[in-house]
């Protein structure tokens, strides 16, 4: 089995959209991460659940807006391969997502990553101006 605290299942894992869970970084201060699927071995990738060109939660309790294989930012539209988190697009054009590491053993997804420390699913128990989300000024529609 892989070390490390056990996250869900990847079978846990919506096909479009995100599995929210939330991290302590090594400071103590939760940050909340998503898992999304990606083409690529082990079929999934964590990243932490923030656009890095303009602080924005890309999966804001209902899932990240995802298209052809890409998250979308709800706050411009930019958006970033859910394998590599790169973003060649919109205002965040040039940015790469933060990723987390996890490994995947006998269908369990499970963090790996020595600078985070799983606290529990869903998003941040301390949310208490960014629920809402930002308004959009993207346009593309959902």
């Amino acid at each position: 089995m892989a070390a490390g605290a056990r996250i869900t299942s990847i079978d846990e894992v919506p096909e479009r959209g995100s599995h929210l869970f939330t991290v302590s970084d090594s400071h103590g201060t939760d940050r909340e991460v998503i898992l999304v699927r990606c083409g690529e071995d082990p079929g999934v990738r964590a990243w932490v659940n923030v656009c890095p060109h303009e602080y924005q939660r890309l999966d804001r309790g209902r899932g990240a807006a995802m298209r052809e294989g890409e998250i979308i930012c709800p706050k411009h539209g930019s958006m970033f391969d859910a394998c590599a988190g790169d973003c060649d697009n919109g205002e965040a054009a040039g940015t790469t997502l933060t990723a987390v590491e996890i490994a995947v053993e006998d269908g369990a997804v499970s963090l790996v990553d020595e600078g985070y420390t799983y606290r529990h699913d869903g998003p941040r128990d301390n949310d208490d101006d960014d629920n809402d989300g930002p308004s959009s000024t993207s346009h593309i529609g959902f």
